[in-house]
């Protein structure tokens, strides 16, 4: 089943993802109002997705225009890289740890509040 692991393992190493990214984990906002912000930015250039991040009333922008910010300095510091070529190439929210909490409820019942968090990744990428 499980046939040359170690070659696959191996070319992966070779081809990692050399693009400048950023990653912020435990966001206490949940994953899907966070990709209502980040679906306005994805391919777009950096300072065009810094000035949509500024003037978007949503909660999540905030925590987006920092982790967008960080991979613009990963990329000048670390790659070298010119902040005027670059663009938003990949941008996603995946599912973090769900803090469960109970609530008072009629009939001496407790209901489950389920306290969402988000892993939020920006992948930043020169354009052509």
């Amino acid at each position: 089943m499980a046939t040359r692991i170690r070659e696959k393992s191996e070319a992966r190493r070779e081809q990692r993802d050399l693009r400048p990214r950023a990653i912020a984990r435990h966001v206490r906002i949940s994953p899907r109002k966070v990709r209502l912000v980040i679906d306005l930015i994805r391919g777009k250039s950096v300072g065009q997705a810094q000035a949509i991040l500024i003037n978007t009333p949503k909660a999540a922008a905030p925590v987006v225009e920092k982790l967008l910010n960080s991979a613009l300095a990963n990329a000048e510091n670390n790659l070298n890289l010119s902040a005027d070529t670059l663009y938003v190439a990949e941008v996603f929210a995946d599912q973090g740890p769900t803090l469960k909490r109970f609530r008072p409820a009629a009939k001496g019942r407790a209901m489950r509040i389920r306290k969402r968090s988000s892993h939020i990744t920006i992948i930043l990428d020169q354009a052509k």
